[in-house]
This record gives structure tokens, sequence and C-alpha cells, in this order.
């Protein structure tokens, strides 16, 4: 009876673990978790954050450091294996220090959200913004790739990783963010992460809800 019991009980906790919902992040070191511990990284807070919202959904963390919009493009097709549901896509911040042509940024974006597509994957795309020195045509260029894709491939979307902050560390003033920064004043530390997380949550979980709504 035990061992019967015991197998009934395998069963269903195997069913429950098929019927998550996974969602990869596919993005650069602020995905990946740069210079943190490993449960303070982004992924691994948002896993804990969606959980204390009674979400029941697997992260899988496909950041890697210093990716650009073209790397993320060059792996997607890793990223988006039989499992995945759907995709969070925050990349383009290495493209803006190395000053890349804007256009190549969209072009590699769009191939992402290409393939998310023809994967039947939903996407939350969160954007970013450029700052001043590159000159007013490329920030206007820039700033434009992620509402623009946003709205042609009917991606959920969100407009700074960085919106939990209060603004993007691209345009604020250092001096106002630095506490929630590690000292390379590029990466969040961990209490950042968590703001960040706690304004990147909701649009995740409305990415959750879509997914769930299909099954």
């Amino acid at each position: 009876m035990r061992k019967a019991l015991a197998g009934i009980l395998m069963v269903w906790a195997s069913i429950a673990q098929a019927d998550e919902i996974v969602i990869a992040a596919l993005g650069d070191s602020l995905t990946q978790g740069y210079g943190l511990m490993q449960e303070d990284g982004f992924v691994p807070q948002l896993g804990a954050w969606l959980a204390a919202q009674g979400i029941e959904a697997e992260l899988v963390n496909a950041g890697v450091s210093g990716d650009t919009t073209a790397g993320g493009l060059a792996r997607v097709g890793w990223t988006l294996t039989e499992d995945v549901d759907a995709m969070i896509v925050a990349l383009g911040g290495n493209d803006i220090l190395r000053g890349l042509d804007p256009a190549q940024a969209r072009k590699n974006l769009e191939g992402i959200l290409q393939a998310a597509d023809a994967a039947g994957v939903e996407v939350l795309l969160i954007g970013l913004e450029a700052p001043g020195n590159y000159g007013p045509d490329y920030k206007e260029q820039f700033d434009a790739i992620y509402p623009d894709l946003a709205e042609a491939y009917g991606a959920i979307y969100l407009e700074s990783f960085f919106a939990g902050l209060g603004d993007d560390v691209m345009t604020a003033d250092p001096a106002g963010l630095r506490q929630w920064f590690q000292a390379d004043g590029i990466h969040p530390n961990a209490e950042g992460v968590a703001k960040i997380v706690q304004a990147i949550g909701p649009k995740v979980i409305e990415l959750y809800e879509v997914v769930e709504s299909a099954y």
C-alpha cells in the first residue's frame, strides 16, 4: 500500500513538473548575475519573487556576460528548446557600450523575435535608452528599436531593465544611483537587483498569464 501511494505521489509530482511553465531569460551580464552570489542574481531573485506571488514557473538563466544582440541572435536557437514556453529578452547594453550600429542591433533583435514567433514562444522585450554622448541621431535610432519591435511582433514591453531604480542608468545622474550598483557602476548589487525585480516582476506575471491562457 505504501509503495502504491509513493508511486501515485511520484506521478503527481511528475505531472506538476511537466505542467510548469518554463521561461528563459536571454540576456547579458545583467541577466547572468555578474559579480553576485548565485542566489542574488537576477534570475534567482525573480524566481523567488514569482514564487512569493504564487506563480509556479521554471526560470532558465540564458544570460552570457559581454553578449551583444548579435550574440543573443547566434544562440537563440539553443535557448528555444521544446520545453521553453516564454522568453525574456534583455539585450542591447553591450551594443551601446561599444557604440555599435543601431540598425544592426534592430536587425539582431528582430531575428530573435522572429525565432521566438516561429517557435510559438511568447516574449517580454525589455528596452534600453542610449546615452546622448553618441549624438542625437544615434540615441533616437536606438531608443526606437524596442517599442517598434514590441509592437510589430506583439511582444510584452518594458521600457528599461532599470525601471525599478527610477531612471535609466544610461542617462541618470550616477551619484543618485550608486547605492544600487557594484563598484564598477554598471552592474547592480543584490539590493539593486531586488528593486529591478519588483518592477520587472509584474510584466513577467503578464507573460506567464498569456502562456497559461493558451494551455
